[in-house]
């Protein structure tokens, strides 16, 4: 089988929620949830054996309701939190939870059990992240660096702070603040950056983005019209503190310098439907995955605002002869942006991408139709980046 070749998996119902296990640095693993309303919820737990280019699976049972949003505590392989529906009196409420896995599922890696022997297990519910009155829960993001006990959710228009306490069992609100101005405002995404201490999140709502101190839970920075529709996603560069991403509903994913917000440092427009979802590269931030309801995931390569726009730079002591010093020097122009690929395997909106947290060149894209597809970055590239 080739090196490069995709790996498809599908699950039986609809989805839009995926996420990597961020606490898990050693194996390929993925965590996706479902959306059925005639059938109990799932969490797909997918580990990818690299070696043998093939997946296995495990199913935990999610019925508190429809998942609209996962993410994966950075410190405890066990710990998650879910984005949920469920109807209540006629109405649907989003919710939101903090999970743990049975232990023996915590780490990836394992032997995937005998599809007809097992059974799926259940999510045991850790605490719920709520207020008093009802809300729309859209995101939880976590601390990124931190040891998996500070969790900002955003509900309606609300942006909530929590403290995990007593092994997460229990949620203590710590500050909030909210979004003030005419009309329903509501959150849509967010992200909390993994610079400044971790002391910065970034939210968006409607057309608008937003920075936030988590210390005084006040507003830094303000990006009004950021996008000509609704924003559907964000991410921060891991390298480079001030810059942020951005994409939305006019099918442009943008990217920002926080400390000058009146244009985006470059915008790329190469979707021709809803930009659902962009991120970053941990290790390798010119490298920039995004997820479209034009059923295409986009590579591309966001070189001249990455952290080497010049690639490596080679000290004058190591070069010797005058020719290749001409050579570095012609090296020293920023390097082209570029897109390296756009892959085609999704029938259906691509409503999640995401890398892998053990493997810099392996990431998964999520459609709705419940196609998980697992791809690396071509390996050119990746030769070009590391040589």
């Amino acid at each position: 089988m080739e090196d490069d070749a995709p790996v498809i998996y599908g699950l039986e119902f609809q989805a839009r929620a995926l996420t990597p296990q961020t606490a898990e640095t050693d194996a390929i693993r993925f965590l996706v949830g479902t959306q059925s309303l005639k059938y109990d919820n799932q969490i797909h737990i997918i580990d990818f054996d690299d070696e043998n280019n093939i997946i296995n699976k495990n199913v935990l049972l999610h019925q508190a309701g429809e998942i609209w949003h996962i993410s994966t505590s950075p410190a405890d392989k066990g710990v998650l939190a879910t984005c949920y529906n469920k109807t209540s009196d006629n109405r649907v409420l989003g919710c939101a939870a903090i999970w743990r896995m049975p232990k023996e599922l915590e780490s990836g890696g394992h032997e995937s059990p005998d599809d007809s022997a097992s059974t799926a297990q259940t999510l045991e519910l850790l605490c719920h992240l709520g207020s008093a009155a009802p809300s729309n829960v859209a995101c939880i993001t976590w601390e990124p660096m931190g040891d998996g006990k500070k969790v900002i959710s955003l509900a309606d228009n609300h942006i909530l702070l929590w403290d995990l306490q007593e092994s997460s069992s229990q949620a203590v609100l710590g500050s909030s603040a909210s979004l003030e101005g005419k009309g329903q405002l509501r959150f849509t995404a967010g992200r909390w950056s993994p610079h400044h201490n971790c002391t910065q999140v970034a939210t968006a709502n409607d057309t608008t983005l937003r920075g936030w101190d988590t210390r005084s839970m006040s507003q830094i920075y303000c990006i009004e019209n950021a996008h000509g529709q609704l924003v559907r996603d964000l991410d921060f560069n891991p390298n480079k503190q001030y810059y942020l991403a951005s994409c939305g509903d006019d099918c442009k994913v943008k990217f920002w310098d926080t400390r000058n917000v009146t244009e985006p440092v470059k915008t790329l427009e190469e979707h021709s439907h809803w930009v659902w979802s962009v991120r970053y590269n941990h290790s390798h931030d010119q490298l920039v995955l995004t997820g479209s309801s034009d059923s295409r995931v986009i590579l591309s390569n966001m070189v001249s605002i990455s952290s080497e726009p010049f690639g490596h730079l080679v000290d004058d002591d190591d070069v010797s002869d005058p020719e290749e010093h001409r050579a570095e020097e012609r090296s020293k122009e920023p390097l082209q942006d570029n897109v390296i690929a756009t892959y085609e395997e999704h029938e259906d909106s691509v409503y999640a991408v995401d890398w892998s947290s053990a493997d810099p060149w392996l990431f998964a894209s999520l459609s709705y139709d419940g196609r998980l597809v697992i791809n690396r970055v071509p390996r050119a590239l990746k030769y070009h980046i590391l040589l």
